[in-house]
């Protein structure tokens, strides 16, 4: 994919396509603009005028729940116009092409557009046929990448654990078909976490997978060994092609989260999962509901996150950031622990 499309002649951000090939600072950048974003879902009346009278249409060829209510919601408390565009019902079920879309949509100023398609690349060829004012995000494409998740899932490591200097990571569950293993890998290389373990059977890990910077285990009481956040995966049943596990149940004993396989972490170790969850699956409920779980913290963070791509990539520079961004490292522990 390239690269030079996510960024204009200046070296700004212009799309965000996928993580691969953003700069630690650039990662930060978005993430500490996301911490300022935070307190807006704080107030009485959720807005900031960031994005007034910017139209952005949130494009989704395959369903989704989260990630297209937390982009709606985070366009809207920059105070943009949102359209949700139905596909379904829309032209390209006739038969219109994903370009012919895109140009009648920008016909109508639009100016971001968020896309989330079943092919690998869609939003790389809508954001090298947009004109220079019209921006991207990449909001899924097929089993290439989901930048966006990955990035919520940096900011909720980064506020529940500080640093990542530190950190020992596992990834479990579907890596072979899986987008956001791919955005969470470069994302976590890039901000230089110790160590990073694909937990997963053969047949759902990448072949020559090491070649990601990545440690593969095939046992869970390998992969979960001592790390301090577990990110655990759905199972991508819709992109399997042929068998790749002998039957759930088994899989859910060998591979799910329980408490006793969570108790191979470290003792203050968090469990993440981008949602949805297949509890009984890919984790018990125990866990899923735990206090070690976050879960849920994840979807909220993911709308300032969402809030914080949007204003870059458009431009805005927020007006509410705090007078010095500090790493949430430097929190003492008890102020981190509020955020739990």
């Amino acid at each position: 994919m390239n690269q030079g499309l996510q960024f204009d002649d200046a070296g700004r951000l212009r799309h965000l396509l996928t993580i691969e090939g953003l700069s630690r600072q650039t990662i930060l950048e978005i993430l500490d603009t996301a911490e300022s974003f935070i307190s807006v879902g704080e107030r009485e009346i959720k807005k900031i005028p960031l994005l007034r009278g910017k139209t952005v249409v949130n494009l989704f060829f395959e369903s989704s729940t989260r990630t297209r209510t937390t982009f709606e919601i985070a366009a809207k408390r920059l105070s943009a116009d949102v359209i949700n565009l139905n596909v379904g019902a829309s032209s390209t079920s006739k038969g219109e092409t994903l370009l012919d879309t895109i140009r009648n949509l920008e016909a109508m100023h639009t100016d971001l557009f968020v896309v989330r398609h079943a092919e690998s690349g869609a939003a790389h060829l809508i954001a090298r046929h947009v004109p220079p004012h019209v921006r991207i995000i990449n909001a899924g494409d097929g089993r290439h990448a989901h930048p966006t998740q990955g990035l919520l899932d940096m900011f909720t490591i980064r506020r529940h654990k500080g640093a990542f200097g530190k950190l020992k990571v596992a990834i479990v569950g579907d890596i072979l078909h899986s987008r956001v293993a791919r955005s969470q890998i470069q994302a976590l290389k890039a901000l230089g976490v110790a160590e990073l373990r694909v937990v997963a059977p053969k047949t759902l890990l990448p072949v020559a997978v090491e070649k990601l910077g990545v440690r593969p285990c095939t046992r869970m009481e390998e992969g979960l060994d001592g790390v301090d956040v577990v990110m655990m995966l759905r199972l991508q049943r819709e992109r399997m092609q042929g068998a790749h596990i002998p039957s759930e149940h088994e899989y859910f004993n060998l591979y799910g989260l329980t408490p006793a396989k969570l108790a191979l972490a470290a003792k203050d170790a968090i469990v993440m999962h981008p949602g949805p969850m297949n509890r009984g699956l890919e984790i018990d409920s125990a866990v899923a509901d735990g206090p070690q779980s976050v879960i849920l913290p994840q979807v909220t963070y993911g709308i300032a996150v969402r809030m914080a791509v949007m204003a870059l990539i458009m431009g805005g520079t927020p007006a509410i950031r705090e007078p010095a961004t500090r790493d949430p490292a430097s929190r003492k522990p008890a102020e981190r622990k509020k955020h739990q």
